[in-house]
C-alpha cells in the first residue's frame, strides 16, 4: 500500500447535533470513536462523505473489501448504494472528538423548482444518532489540503460561493496577524452571511445574489445552473494593496473559477503558479457525472 493511501482511511461516525447557519445552510456535527485517528491541519481539507441511500438507515460502504471497496460500492444496487459526496472539514475538536461539516440546502423547501439532491435532503433531515461513513485524513498534512500560500506571500486574494464558505472561512482563521487579505464571498441570501474571525488584515466583501431573477447553484449535488460570478465586477474594480508575491485561492463552481482565474492571471499579472482553484461543482452536472468524467 502506498504512503499516499495510508494518509487516508474510513471513519464510522454518527450525528451528534445539527445547527442552522442561515436559510440554506446547516452545520452537522459528527462524533465517533474512530475520530481518535482523524488528523488534519484544517484549512480547505477535503473529505468524502457517504450517507445512506434514501429509505436506508446505514451507509453500508463495503469497507471489508479493502482496496477493492470502490468497485464493490459501484456494483451495489442503486436503491441501496450509499450516496458519496465531497465536502470540506469546517472544524475538528478534541475532548470530545468531533468534526463539523456545513451543508448547502438549496431545493429542500416544498415546491422548489429544482429539487435538492440526496445529500442535501439527508442533511436537512439529519438527527442525532444517524450514521455515516467518511474517507478522511489520518495524516495532518495531506494532499486533500489545497490552500498553500508560499512563505513569502505578501497578499492573499480569495473568492468562493456557498459551497466554499466552510473552506474559505477556515483558511481565513488560519492566517497570521497582519497578513493583507481581500476576500469576496457570494451567497444566495443575506441570512447566510456569517461572522468572520481572523487575525489577518482582512477586508471581506459579501455579495448577495438576486435569486428572484437568476438561477443559483444547488450545492455539491450540482443541479441547476448559475450566472457568471457576480464578484467579477467588484474584483476587477477593486484597488488592491501593493504586493509583489500575491497568492490567489478560488473555490466553487468550475466555470466561475475559470473566469476569475483569467482575470487574476491575465489582467492582474498574478503568477499562475500562485493561483489555486478548486472546483466543488459544475453547472448542470451531478457529482456522479463529474466522477465519470474523471474530475
Amino acid at each position: 500500500m502506498s504512503d499516499d493511501a495510508l494518509a487516508f482511511r474510513f471513519f464510522s461516525l454518527h450525528v451528534v447535533r445539527t445547527a442552522s447557519l442561515g436559510p440554506s445552510l446547516v452545520r452537522v456535527t459528527f462524533g465517533g470513536e474512530d475520530l481518535a485517528h482523524f488528523e488534519s491541519d484544517g484549512l480547505d481539507q477535503s473529505l468524502s462523505l457517504f450517507v445512506p441511500a434514501p429509505g436506508c438507515t446505514e451507509p453500508g460502504v463495503p469497507v471489508e473489501e479493502g482496496e477493492n471497496w470502490y468497485q464493490a460500492w459501484r456494483e451495489q444496487p442503486d436503491e441501496t448504494r450509499a450516496v458519496m459526496r465531497s465536502y470540506t472539514l469546517r472544524a475538528l475538536r478534541r475532548e470530545p472528538d468531533e468534526i463539523d461539516i456545513d451543508f448547502v440546502l438549496h431545493g429542500v423547501e416544498p415546491g422548489a423548482a429544482v429539487p435538492a439532491g440526496p445529500a442535501s435532503r439527508w442533511a436537512a433531515d439529519a438527527k442525532p444518532g444517524d450514521r455515516v461513513q467518511l474517507i478522511g485524513p489520518a495524516v495532518a498534512d495531506n494532499r486533500a489540503i489545497r490552500f498553500r500560500p508560499a512563505e513569502d506571500t505578501d497578499l492573499v486574494l480569495m473568492w468562493g460561493d456557498e459551497t466554499a464558505l466552510p473552506a474559505l472561512l477556515a483558511c481565513l482563521e488560519s492566517l497570521p496577524a497582519g497578513m493583507p487579505v481581500r476576500a469576496w464571498l457570494e451567497v444566495e441570501d443575506a441570512g447566510n452571511i456569517q461572522d468572520v474571525e481572523t487575525k489577518a488584515d482582512a477586508e471581506v466583501t459579501w455579495l448577495v445574489r438576486d435569486t428572484h431573477h437568476t438561477e443559483v447553484p444547488h450545492g455539491l449535488d450540482g443541479v441547476g445552473d448559475a450566472p457568471a460570478p457576480m464578484a467579477l465586477g467588484p474584483i476587477a474594480a477593486a484597488e488592491l494593496p501593493p504586493a509583489e508575491r500575491p497568492y490567489v485561492w478560488l473555490a466553487g463552481e468550475s466555470g466561475s473559477m475559470r473566469e476569475l482565474r483569467r482575470h487574476f492571471v491575465g489582467e492582474r499579472g498574478v503568477d499562475r503558479r500562485r493561483v489555486t482553484f478548486v472546483g466543488y461543482w459544475r453547472r448542470g452536472l451531478t457529482e456522479e457525472q463529474l466522477r465519470e468524467q474523471g474530475e
